[in-house]
């Protein structure tokens, strides 16, 4: 990683927790304060000059493994989520329009009256006049998580870095919390982490991002700056990559 303090990543697609829009004391609905947060860190980043996408989950919303053990059937309890996805998109963009920043809400499961279509052509067009846009809906499929859609809508618009944002500055040997033993990877490649299983990402999106070549860092979300060292190139949580060597802080 360099020390630049100009961004070294041009585009990049940023990976969000619905929970980030919760509110605190229980995790789940859409908090107007948080979104408003969250769009203050985005607008941070997309006044850097940097081309910003965004797929955001729904875990404050709806969490599909809850109808399964119901006996909800699992296609439309992952529709459901693709769904929530969307009221989730637009309550960002809401708060970004206050702010100042242009943007737009795509979604890959089509509703006409509160947002664009996905068509990646036309994702890549806003952000290249400046705005920032919002993926939502998933990939339009049952059975696939929004970590891999954040991985197939990066390779799609050719973004250079993959930010899965968190609540921890990163990936660690172990629970933080459970081992004060647990030492924090500056860095790591792609096959280390999956011969050590590391919780990165899920399987799918993981090998996804490995195969393509695409970049990734996990870090902490909510600390100041850790946003624009990863675009600046600079240590912020870890840095993984194909043909990085793997060290420990």
């Amino acid at each position: 990683m360099s020390g630049n303090t100009q961004p070294v990543f041009k585009r990049v697609l940023l990976k969000l927790s619905g929970e980030f829009l919760a509110a605190s004391d229980d995790g789940t609905g859409i908090d107007p304060h948080k979104a408003d947060e969250i769009a203050r860190r985005i607008k941070s980043i997309h006044e850097m000059g940097v081309q910003v996408a965004i797929v955001i989950g729904a875990g404050n919303l709806w969490r599909g493994n809850l109808g399964v053990k119901h006996g909800m059937d699992q296609a439309t309890a992952d529709y459901m989520g693709m769904i929530a996805t969307v009221m989730n998109g637009m309550a960002l963009q809401d708060s970004l329009k206050q702010i100042g920043v242009d943007s737009r809400v795509q979604t890959a499961i089509e509703m006409n009256q509160v947002a664009e279509p996905y068509i990646r052509l036309r994702a890549i067009r806003h952000m290249e006049k400046g705005r920032v846009v919002i993926l939502t809906g998933g990939t339009g499929n049952p059975f696939f998580t929004t970590d891999t859609a954040a991985a197939l809508r990066c390779k799609e618009i050719n973004a250079d870095l993959l930010i899965k944002a968190t609540k921890v500055d990163g990936i660690y040997t172990a629970d933080p919390k459970k081992d004060s033993g647990a030492k924090r990877y500056k860095q790591l490649n792609f096959m280390d982490a999956l011969q050590k299983q590391l919780r990165v990402m899920d399987s799918t999106a993981f090998t996804l991002c490995m195969d393509n070549n695409i970049p990734v860092v996990v870090l902490n979300f909510w600390q100041e700056g850790a946003l624009e060292r990863a675009i600046c190139g600079e240590e912020a949580g870890t840095f993984i990559a194909n043909n990085t060597p793997t060290i420990q802080a």
